[in-house]
């Protein structure tokens, strides 16, 4: 009989007493192979380990999460995130819920949501911790007021919208509503006209506000 093999799960944190506490709650149910504190540590870590999770805490050495998750996916093809962060982005949340395997918990959630979010994330699936889904609600609720005039969606700007923030091109998606890649361009810019949004980010938050996109929670 082979021998059970475990989840292999990398941190990355430059708070030593934090990464300490990870790893003995992870450790239990997986194996945290190694901790590392700075980023060419953590690329070096991937490229000898080769993790099924990476634990990334965004500490200062941490400059551009997205930069980051580029360069990993060039490592390997499944990245599986988790990031862990002391205040609430709506960029790393938009990523997270658009990512599929990854998740955004804050340093002040309960450690059990460390637990649940790398199980979600090995079954495939994004992990957003409910405080920073509230947060992101409560923002909404000021930014609503602060547009007062904003109308709502038609049914079919729902469905462009919604195949947007789960990361489909504007090609797939004229694919899927057999439209033109033209047509789903209109809507798109239409959209973020609109609801006053700039980037795809945006799309994605507002679709999570709105719970047009869900991730679990």
């Amino acid at each position: 009989m082979s021998p059970v093999t475990w989840p292999r799960i990398l941190i990355a944190s430059d708070h030593v007493h934090l990464s300490d506490q990870y790893a003995k709650l992870l450790q239990t149910e997986f194996e945290v192979v190694r901790i590392v504190a700075d980023e060419p540590a953590l690329m070096a870590a991937v490229r000898e380990l080769k993790p099924d999770v990476i634990i990334l805490d965004l500490g200062e050495s941490w400059t551009n999460h997205l930069e980051t998750r580029a360069r990993l996916k060039k490592l390997t093809r499944m990245v599986r995130i988790v990031y862990i962060a002391g205040t609430i982005d709506a960029a790393i949340a938009a990523d997270a819920a658009r990512g599929g395997a990854s998740a955004y918990l804050q340093r002040t959630s309960d450690y059990a949501d460390l637990v649940t979010a790398v199980r979600e994330v090995l079954r495939g699936k994004s992990y957003i911790s409910a405080s920073i889904l509230h947060a992101i609600e409560s923002l909404n609720v000021d930014s609503a007021e602060s547009h007062p005039n904003r109308k709502s969606l038609t049914g079919r700007e729902l469905e462009v919208l919604k195949l947007l923030a789960e990361g489909r091109t504007m090609k797939e998606i004229a694919y899927i509503l057999m439209l033109t890649p033209r047509t789903i361009a209109f809507h798109k810019y239409k959209l973020m006209d609109r609801l006053c949004l700039h980037t795809n980010a945006d799309l994605v938050q507002y679709a999570i506000q709105k719970q047009i996109l869900t991730p679990r929670s």
